[in-house]
């Protein structure tokens, strides 16, 4: 372990289009924008996000990018969004797109959640821990460290 404690972990998605995912992820998620850079057309090419104590950085790259990588485009990650109710999320963000989202599902490891795709490609995914009970399969065990939640 490092003498130098973490200070903490931010999400860095890659979006073809930051000035659109910038808006979308505003509407639809209610995150707060708290700074934008744009090129000379007044298009965002990075923002960072407010999501609670947390933030998210989102960048917008183009195919050129993409291909010094070696891969056809951008890849996909799905993101946690920790709530206190995760009904009320689902409302807001269903009434924020018009259409409803996943419905939430109660998962075997304690958590209810629901998932929503964003225009980039990656997934989101809303969860509320509602007990600390998990249902493993038959024959599944759960092995924690020594330390560790």
């Amino acid at each position: 372990m490092s003498d130098q404690p973490y200070l903490g972990l931010a999400p860095y998605l890659y979006y073809a289009n930051a000035t659109e995912a910038l808006e979308w992820l505003t509407r639809v998620f209610g995150f707060t924008e708290k700074v934008r850079y744009v090129d000379s057309a007044g298009e965002v090419f990075q923002a960072v996000l407010g999501i609670g104590a947390c933030e998210v950085q989102i960048a917008g790259v183009g195919d050129e990018y993409w291909a010094a990588k070696g891969v056809d485009g951008p890849v996909g990650q799905l993101t946690i969004v920790y709530v206190d109710d995760v009904d009320a999320s689902h409302a807001r963000i269903s009434a924020a797109l018009g259409a409803e989202a996943s419905l939430p599902q109660d998962q075997p490891y304690g958590a209810r959640v629901f998932t929503v795709p964003d225009p980039g490609g990656n997934t989101w995914t809303f969860w509320q821990q509602v007990t600390d009970k998990v249902e493993l399969p038959p024959g599944w065990e759960c092995v924690r460290t020594s330390g560790s939640i």
